[in-house]
């Protein structure tokens, strides 16, 4: 099973000016949190922040800040470590479309006979696809792709965008989304499957970012 972008939304959580100091290996995750952004919004995928606690831990980092803002996005802010709690879920799944006809009117198409009934708009349910990465790994990053995963995302981990204050938690945090059934991706992994083919229309520059 490959990523399909037209089925992705992207999720950065929580690279915050006060945290990302004491990140192991923060400036390479900063970096690959901004090439997701990018690439996401050449590709014309969703792109969400989120921010705990800002008024103690800071905003987003400068760099991830613009690339969301830049890609159309916007940061829910949270006071619980799973932003699932404090309404990311309904960010990422609108609201279904209501069907312009009546329920009267419905049920009396129903009551024609079949080859007279016209077919039933499907409810718009959004991208069900979820491309996570943030900090810290184990904490806000892991409960939050968690609890998507029991609302029935599929969740796809960008682990080297990801990390925390030591290597052994954010490894920890790995070894337990692969088990809950989260995929564990890279961010080349993320820009080649959303690409699919050297002919793709942005394939050079989403090479230039990832090379």
């Amino acid at each position: 099973m490959l990523l399909d972008a037209d089925d992705s939304q992207l999720v950065l959580v929580d690279y915050q000016t006060r945290l990302m100091p004491a990140i192991f290996e923060s400036e390479m995750v900063i970096a690959n949190a901004v090439r997701l952004a990018r690439m996401a919004q050449a590709l014309q995928v969703p792109v969400w922040g989120t921010e705990q606690t800002p008024d103690k831990l800071g905003p987003n980092v400068d760099a991830v800040r613009i690339a969301i803002e830049a890609a159309g996005g916007r940061t829910l802010v949270k006071t619980h470590f799973s932003a699932v709690a404090d309404g990311l879920a309904d960010w990422l799944r609108p609201p279904a479309r209501k069907s312009v006809q009546s329920d009267q009117a419905r049920s009396n198409a129903r009551s024609l006979p079949k080859h007279l009934q016209r077919p039933q708009p499907e409810e718009e349910t959004g991208p069900n696809t979820i491309v996570i990465a943030g900090c810290e790994a184990h904490v806000c990053l892991m409960q939050t792709a968690l609890d998507l995963l029991e609302e029935e995302f599929e969740v796809w981990v960008v682990t080297d965008a990801c990390s925390s204050r030591s290597e052994r938690n954010r490894d920890a945090a790995f070894d337990r989304l692969a088990g809950n059934g989260a995929e564990l991706v890279t961010t080349e992994m993320v820009a080649f499957e959303w690409l699919r083919t050297a002919e793709h229309p942005v394939f050079k520059e989403v090479l230039g970012w990832v090379k």
